[in-house]
């Protein structure tokens, strides 16, 4: 259990005028309400709204977070005045329920709850029926006349204090009851009677005092105590505070802890308890939802110990309860405006709430519920956009698990893309290519590179051991809608032996594993999956979405088919087409080599070249003579490695050309923005290291074979040699700062020509045939308005080329990528030559912080868990620093530019958090992976709407 205190601060004692308590029951009042989440908790806020209401509620009190704050910032600790005043609570609600804690003839039993200000089921402790104890039971037998019922909640309070409060294992205790029932010959609970519960009792308390050394506490005010405390401690449980991490919930507001009477479900057969919701959070169907179990307490129904009754059934067993609680829950609806997930006791036949908070649901049913609730005119449509989390929205666009299916996850990553996919796994890009043609496959990988790009095309999903939430996998499998996990620590690749291993679980190649890219988690065998559910009201409520919204919203896309993807799912253009994706392709890849082998070379004799041609200025005849053969040389040996570089460009074009064309036919009438060639020229070819071996064992065969020739070396030896060389050459310590971006189309301008040429030869013959285009080329990685002027000229030049030659004119703008810090801290200059500004926060953020994308998720999850950092900054954008950037860039860029295009399109366009920082920094557009089009779409809504409330709106 996490025991560390350090994300509760420190605070300044409290006046001892200062509330600690919080009364609730009394008379049909409450002293809080629900506007103190804050201060009581939702439960407690919740307990005091419904007392307030009229609801029958049974009396407690609240002790309230700031107690909670204070007990971990002062070493377990309570304020001043603090004891005094839960005593004094304490008399009240005994004076209220007539009966006093843990009285031998009458007892008052209590039961003692969590509740933070958000939402956490399940994550905190509770203990039931507090009070009870060797004279207090038999009162309790006395009362009700029923002895199995009093030792029944004897050992369940032993039972539940032991585990919650002296921290003996649940399971030992479960496991002890399981056994005694098999000595009884009982199959359930309730076969045992009265005298097996007495038994039973007696020996939980040997077991309390073998393990904890002492007698099991006999004192009620103790008991309350210890649980108390115990409550306070589970706020720093495990798992509760990896629900916060996951659910991005503060670390320092505490929980408060509620104290209520208890009300008995299995006192007897007109006794029930059960939990429920006012609409279905599955589906979001207005119907009655829930399930109870008669003659029970309130953690049989979660514990599985017996099948819960629908709660429809309810009615026939006791219809005058049932009836009293539809009232009050649809009452509870209404007064709330949400569905409302409750709890409820029926103690002889008379019905208690003991808790309503706002349902979780799914985004199936948060759609449908928001929209229907809408018509109903509960809430406004306003109000029913606000209601619906953005990232809720990737389980109505991907195939998920059965939620119905047992499993058990092997490992656990990064929820890199969301979605669950089955099939066989398969260990490198080729295979999943070709068996993906007739077979569904998983991509396993210790990491993926462009190399990878048609595997992971063919394959269902992707799993890497290594690499973040914006590493190459990530990225493209977002891009592409496939599930996705990566970082997966636990998973050991073996390429060779082709299989991976998680501790002593061997998966091989065509062994089915299934992966959820939702939540990170990795299963062996085939998984069941249910298609994604898109109700009637999905498209009804992105409408709503779409009128209150401002930042348009773009998708990244390489290929027509994730453009049409894009356009499904809404977006209003394209704000990022990667060339260098389409030069994977296996019907490319030789002339990209072909390139990058030949343009080196050339340039080089080409240098040579220029430079004895200079020799001649001002040579007597005699140099002349000498240089003119050297000159003829140059110019002989140039025509191989230039024709080769113009040969490959030549064949790039027309298949570039197409690519466009597709690209702007789906985006009919909607922009399309295109970056120039990105990536350094080394990913195009092969690893070094595999190289160095490859020619290495060449190298042996030939010359370890008898009767051959040294000095013929093989045609095959040669060229792979000449390939390593090239590598070798391109080879950069820091490619990621190294010869890419604008920088290769300055050293290569032949490149940019060419890709100049495709894109305006494209949108021209596009436009012959009536499609409306609108181009905008994207010039990366600029650091100098110097840069982008070179480019530009060269882009411009072949525009002006190709529509005279075509005699169509189409409108076009020239932009660059802000992803250098140096071009956003000078953007008036900057855009004096862009028409654009598009961040590319992935760099932008590696940049400034100086940390490598590719690297950091080795530290980042630390700086994350103990708070040096807030959140990864490459999933959520860092708006103290990079968003300073940001802002400063538009303020400038607009100065040097007015009315100057901003958008974002590095992975940040899809976050919601992201999506509400570029609204207000004034961007025009974001741009992202087409599954999360919808997301942004709904994340700048309610941007807008938070907006125009906080009277900011940027509209």
């Amino acid at each position: 259990m996490t025991t560390t205190t350090g994300s509760l601060a420190a605070r300044p004692e409290p006046a001892h005028s200062t509330k600690y308590i919080y009364f609730f029951g009394e008379n049909h009042t409450a002293e809080g309400n629900a506007r103190m989440k804050a201060l009581l908790g939702g439960k407690g806020a919740g307990l005091a709204e419904m007392t307030n209401a009229g609801v029958s509620v049974p009396p407690g009190f609240t002790v309230t977070t700031e107690v909670c704050r204070w007990y971990y910032a002062h070493e377990r600790t309570l304020p001043t005045g603090f004891e005094p005043e839960q005593r004094e609570s304490l008399a009240r609600l005994e004076r209220v329920m007539g009966r006093r804690l843990g009285h031998a003839q009458d007892p008052l039993l209590v039961s003692v709850r969590s509740g933070a200000m958000f939402s956490m089921p399940g994550m905190m402790d509770t203990v039931l029926n507090l009070g009870l104890n060797d004279r207090s039971v038999e009162g309790l037998t006395l009362r009700t006349r029923n002895p199995r019922f009093a030792w029944d909640c004897y050992r369940r309070f032993i039972q539940m204090f032991g585990s919650v409060v002296l921290g003996l294992e649940k399971h030992d205790f479960e496991e002890h009851l399981a056994q005694f029932k098999r000595r009884k010959r009982a199959k359930t609970d309730q076969d045992l009677d009265a005298d097996d519960f007495r038994e039973l009792v007696a020996e939980f308390k040997a077991m309390v005092k073998k393990r904890t050394g002492q007698e099991f506490t006999q004192d009620p005010l103790a008991q309350l105590t210890l649980a108390r405390d115990a409550v306070f401690r589970s706020w720093n449980n495990d798992r509760a505070v990896f629900y916060r991490k996951q659910n991005r919930i503060p670390d320092d507001i505490g929980t408060a802890v509620s104290v209520q009477a208890m009300v008995f479900g299995n006192l007897g057969e007109r006794s029930a308890t059960g939990v429920g919701f006012t609409r279905d959070p599955a589906t979001g169907e207005n119907r009655f939802y829930g399930e109870y179990l008669e003659n029970a307490q309130g953690e049989d129904v979660v514990a599985g110990v017996r099948t819960p009754h629908p709660i429809a059934d309810l009615e026939r067993a006791m219809p005058q309860a049932y009836g009293q609680l539809r009232e009050i829950t649809q009452r509870l609806e209404k007064h709330y405006r949400d569905v409302q997930d409750f709890e409820f006791t029926i103690e002889d036949g008379k019905l208690y709430l003991l808790q309503t908070r706002t349902g979780k649901r799914t985004a199936q049913a948060a759609v449908r519920i928001a929209v229907e609730m809408a018509g109903e005119g509960l809430i406004t449509r306003d109000e029913a956009i606000m209601r619906v989390e953005p990232v809720a929205l990737d389980q109505l666009l991907h195939p998920r698990l059965d939620p119905a299916a047992k499993l058990t996850a092997i490992a656990t990553g990064l929820a890199a893309s969301p979605g669950a996919a089955v099939g066989k796994a398969v260990f490198d890009a080729d295979a999943a290519a070709e068996r993906g043609k007739s077979e569904k496959v998983i991509l396993v990988r210790k990491e993926t590179t462009p190399d990878d790009i048609h595997g992971m095309d063919a394959a269902q999903g992707i799993l890497t051991a290594t690499g973040g939430m914006t590493s190459h996998a990530a990225v493209v499998a977002r891009g592409m809608g496939k599930p996705c996990v990566c970082g997966a620590g636990d998973v050991r690749v073996d390429d060779a032996a082709r299989r991976f291993a998680v501790g002593d679980v061997i998966v091989k190649e065509n062994d089915w594993i299934s992966i959820d890219g939702s939540t990170g988690r990795v299963f062996t065998g085939q998984a069941p999956l249910v298609p994604a559910e898109v109700s009637g009201e999905f498209g009804v409520f992105m409408e709503w979405a779409d009128a209150a919204r401002r930042l348009k919203v773009r998708s990244n896309a390489d290929i027509p088919r994730d453009a049409k993807q894009a356009r499904a799912f809404g977006a209003e253009g394209i704000g990022l087409c990667r060339t260098e994706h389409m030069f994977f392709a296996q019907d490319r890849l030789p002339w990209v080599v072909q390139m990058i082998m030949a343009a080196p070379q050339a340039k080089a004799l080409e240098a040579k070249l220029k430079a004895a041609k200079a020799q001649l200025e001002g040579a007597d005849a005699a140099a002349v003579r000498a240089l003119k053969p050297e000159i003829a040389r140059l110019q002989d040996e140039l025509k191989g490695p230039q024709g080769e570089y113009r040969q490959a460009l030549a064949k790039l074009l027309p298949l570039q050309r197409a690519d466009f064309k597709g690209l702007f036919e789906v985006m009919d009438g909607y922009p399309v923005t295109i970056r120039t060639l990105d990536p350094p020229l080394h990913e195009f070819l092969p690893k070094r290291e595999e190289m160095m071996s490859e020619v290495a064992v060449m190298r042996a065969q030939w010359g370890g074979g008898k009767g051959r020739s040294k000095a013929r070396k093989p045609a095959k030896l040669a060229k792979a040699e000449a390939l390593l060389e090239r590598v070798e050459a391109l080879h950069e310590f820091n490619p990621m700062l190294g010869h890419r971006g604008c920088r290769l189309g300055i050293t290569y301008p032949g490149i940019t020509e060419m890709q100049a040429r495709a894109i305006f030869e494209a949108a021209c013959d596009v436009a012959k045939r009536g499609v409306s285009v609108i181009p905008e080329i994207m010039i990366p990685l600029v650091g100098h308005v110097a840069e982008l002027k070179d480019q530009a000229v060269v882009v411009r030049r072949v525009a002006e080329e190709v529509m005279a030659k075509t005699g169509v004119r189409v409108e076009y703008m020239v932009g660059t990528m802000i992803e250098v810090p140096r071009a956003a801290i000078t953007a008036e200059q900057v855009a004096g030559e862009a028409e654009f500004f598009s961040f590319g926060t992935n760099d932008l953020t590696q940049l400034t912080f100086g940390f490598s994308r590719d690297d950091a998720g080795k530290f980042l999850p630390e700086y994350v868990e103990r708070k040096i950092l807030p959140q990864d900054p490459f999933v959520s954008l860092d708006v103290e620093g990079v968003g300073a950037l940001v802002e400063w860039a538009v303020e400038r860029g607009r100065k040097g530019r007015p009315g100057l295009k901003v958008g974002i399109c590095g992975e940040h366009g899809g976050d919601p958090a992201s999506v509400q920082f570029c609204h207000s920094a004034g961007l025009d557009y974001v741009s992202c992976s087409p599954f999360r089009v919808p997301i942004a779409r709904l994340a700048a809504a309610q941007a807008a709407l938070q907006g125009r409330a906080a009277g900011s709106d940027q509209r």
